[in-house]
């Protein structure tokens, strides 16, 4: 029996193996793809299998494709936009969320039932209206536009993320301050906010993978060159009648370098905040 047993679960332990190599490598395939069209000549993009590597490896590429994105300037905003959404979340969901968590009125869970409801609704059906409202108030082809706009696009989730989240933080930690004297503010940023460094963690890595790497929102909001930010520039790659195939994935490869970093320090922060999240949401 015990032989029976150990060898049920030696094949499991195998299938479980096998199953994460083939999810890990259909996960790092199009990494891969990035990679090897990143690296490849002209001719080589156009003439040769896709899956195989270049003959001669064109690092020329990356500096064509600084140059022809006017890359640095697009860092730059999407470095500006990234950052001052992530803080302006953070700051607005906490606090929100705090709220709605600590009260019993029907109107806090009717605005909280209203935030889980938006993360349902398609950017497309609230597009023009984006458009025609940021036109009128002069926020079109601005950063602070496009930062204010990516905000209330993930308003919705992150709320819901820091709902779940506070209602786990005990709240005679909460008492025993207001005891002592301490204000509702003191309370917040003093005991409760610290306490929510996963679920901060994983708004802080989400929010930035949303903000650094979208096209849609950005594509509506800003069209001219000086506030371009980094997914728009790709469009330069692809022509009417030419594609820079080579140029576009050296470009996508070297904006992916800096939120791969940011991942790989605080992805231990992620699944933990995500999970709180939308048990206790």
């Amino acid at each position: 029996m015990n032989t029976r047993i150990s060898k049920r679960e030696k094949a499991l332990h195998a299938c479980k193996i096998i199953f994460l190599v083939l999810a890990a490598l259909i996960g790092l395939f199009p990494f891969y793809l990035v990679v090897m069209y990143a690296i490849k000549s002209p001719i080589d993009a156009a003439n040769t299998n896709p899956l195989l590597p270049p003959h001669t490896i064109a690092w020329s590429n990356f500096t064509e494709a600084i140059e022809a994105s006017n890359f640095f300037n697009a860092s730059k905003n999407s470095l500006i936009v990234s950052i001052s959404c992530v803080v302006l979340t953070i700051l607005v969901c906490s606090m929100a969320a705090y709220a709605i968590a600590r009260s019993t009125s029907r109107l806090y869970r009717i605005l909280f039932y209203m935030f889980v409801a938006s993360i349902m609704m398609p950017f497309q059906a609230i597009m023009f209206p984006l458009y025609k409202t940021w036109l009128d108030l002069g926020l079109l082809n601005t950063l602070p536009g496009l930062v204010l706009a990516l905000l209330g696009v993930g308003i919705g989730y992150n709320i819901f993320l820091y709902t779940g989240f506070i209602k786990t933080v005990p709240r005679e930690l909460e008492e025993a301050a207001m005891i002592d004297g301490a204000s509702k503010y003191r309370i917040f940023f003093g005991i409760v906010f610290p306490l929510l460094k996963p679920v901060t963690m994983t708004v802080l890595v989400l929010g930035t993978l949303g903000a650094w790497n979208d096209f849609v929102v950005s594509m509506v909001i800003v069209q001219k060159e000086a506030v371009t930010t980094l997914p728009l520039t790709q469009v330069r790659f692809f022509g009417e009648y030419t594609t820079q195939l080579h140029l576009a994935f050296a470009g996508v490869l070297l904006a992916m370098i800096p939120v791969i970093i940011l991942y790989f320090f605080t992805q231990k922060y992620i699944v933990g905040g995500v999970t709180a999240g939308a048990v206790k949401g």
